[in-house]
């Protein structure tokens, strides 16, 4: 037999050997894609420091890669894409919350004799203007002032769930570090409006919502020079829960800023909120505001009501908001499990991970479902098996729909494939982890699922890497 005839058999039999441990991912764990290897080590992010995915949504074939796939990682906020798509898939995405508001006495001349109740059952998007429309629906059952009190219940949730804001980062007027409530009013901050007045020498400041006694400067002064560290200028003090103060000034070389800071008593915050803004519409109280439970027995005067699933599920994911996330959390520990609590998510959540994704994964490790956590784990397998299982769903539209589209909108704004390629992604940045994870359409037409995750001191610097295994796998042809 001519050797070229005895080599034919030999390479038809390598051939097919590598073909059957491509097919079981054995090689997928060898190699990683060049342009994402030598991006790895431009950013001097060690190989063993992340975890990559990428498979068919479809689960028709062995994955195309698989690196450390096993492993349980800090997704930071990916982990928001098993909070929502559970509440979508429990829950469905019509689903709303309720806010029933309570009037306890009878109405006459404008005056209710009695008192007013707000019982939240943890809206997420109870933002001002909202706030704004379920007192002008107060206003409309003819009640422009309460002879008794205005209370807030805010039962639904235990109060366990209340956390030091400063705890996570040291960083507590952050509004991101907002804690979940029942009656959750525009993420228990308050947004500053800064307008320079040069012929005045003074900077108007306004504030959104006027919170009930809570001293607020109307005026700061303006000091010379250009913009640079404006809010340091100010040198604000917000120590005191009942007056806020600026010792600086604001830069004359600024135009109008705005700058949103979480209130420095969370708690109180929602009574303040409301309080300042039935003042602002003419409303009055002859009792005080207060928090308590609503009477058993009596029926709501009316049910105020959220916004669909879908359109607070976009709101998470696109901006990646944290009270959001942990609100729709504690949701679900409501519904399923009857107790507003993180404890009571976890089970629940538990439990639909062994119904829905199965137990050929390992689960992930839930501490508040928003990602905003150092013990939440969750590997780059089992959320890969998360996204096929949500690829196959009824709620997939709205999920793609709430990742942010790269290059378009939410946190991938201002990033873009250099093959021009498209992906729905969700992205996850803290001090010790980052990644994308969501879907990426390739060139062939095919769609994939795709997790990248870093963790360790060097994890923000992989980010040129992941968008090259983007465009490495958008360029599928």
């Amino acid at each position: 037999m001519p050797l070229a005839s005895r080599r034919a058999p030999c390479a038809q039999t390598l051939a097919l050997t590598f073909a059957l441990l491509a097919s079981t991912g054995a090689l997928a764990q060898q190699a990683l894609p060049p342009q994402v290897d030598a991006a790895l080590a431009r950013a001097k992010v060690p190989r063993e420091a992340v975890t990559l995915l990428v498979a068919d949504a479809d689960a028709s074939r062995a994955p195309r890669l698989a690196w450390r796939s096993q492993v349980p990682v800090n997704p930071a906020s990916i982990m928001k894409l098993v909070t929502t798509y559970a509440a979508l898939d429990l829950l469905g995405p019509a689903y709303s919350w309720n806010t029933p508001v309570y009037v306890e006495g009878s109405v006459a001349n404008g005056v209710l004799n009695g008192n007013l109740y707000i019982k939240g059952q943890g809206d997420p998007k109870l933002v001002l203007e909202r706030v704004w429309l379920l007192l002008r629906h107060v206003q409309g059952l003819g009640i422009t002032t309460v002879s008794g009190d205005i209370v807030i219940d805010r039962s639904a949730f235990e109060t366990t769930v209340e956390n030091d804001p400063a705890a996570f980062d040291g960083e507590p007027l952050r509004p991101y570090n907002a804690s979940p409530d029942a009656l959750l009013v525009n993420f228990k901050s308050v947004n500053m409006t800064f307008a320079p007045d040069r012929a005045g020498q003074f900077a108007r400041v306004s504030y959104e919502p006027p919170l009930a006694s809570v001293a607020m400067p109307p005026t700061v002064p303006l000091a010379p020079g250009e913009c640079g560290d404006w809010r340091g200028a100010l040198k604000p003090d917000f120590s005191d829960v009942n007056r806020i103060r600026f010792h600086g000034g604001f830069p004359a070389g600024c135009g109008e800023k705005s700058w949103a800071v979480a209130y420095a008593d969370p708690r109180t915050y929602s009574l303040r909120a409301i309080g300042g803004m039935w003042a602002e519409m003419g409303g009055r109280v002859g009792g005080q505001m207060r928090e308590g439970r609503v009477p058993a027995g009596l029926k709501p005067a009316f049910d105020f009501e959220s916004p669909p699933l879908a359109e607070v599920v976009r709101d998470i994911n696109k901006y990646s908001n944290n009270v959001m996330a942990q609100q729709l959390f504690l949701t679900i520990g409501l519904t399923q499990k009857q107790r507003g609590t993180f404890e009571a998510s976890r089970s629940a959540l538990g439990q639909w991970w062994r119904d829905r994704i199965g137990t050929g994964e390992a689960p992930p490790v839930f501490e508040n479902g928003s990602g905003l956590s150092r013990d939440e784990r969750i590997s780059a397998a089992a959320l890969g098996k998360l996204l096929q299982t949500a690829w196959r769903s009824p709620v997939m539209p709205e999920l793609m729909a709430s990742l942010p589209a790269m290059g378009v909108d939410g946190t991938l704004k201002r990033r873009t494939l250099r093959s021009g390629g498209a992906a729905h992604l969700k992205t996850g940045t803290l001090r010790d982890a980052s990644g994308v994870a969501g879907y990426v359409h390739g060139a062939s037409g095919r769609r994939y699922v795709l997790v990248a995750i870093a963790n360790g001191e060097n994890a923000g610097a992989a980010r040129a890497a992941f968008d090259a295994l983007i465009d490495w796998t958008a360029q599928d042809q």
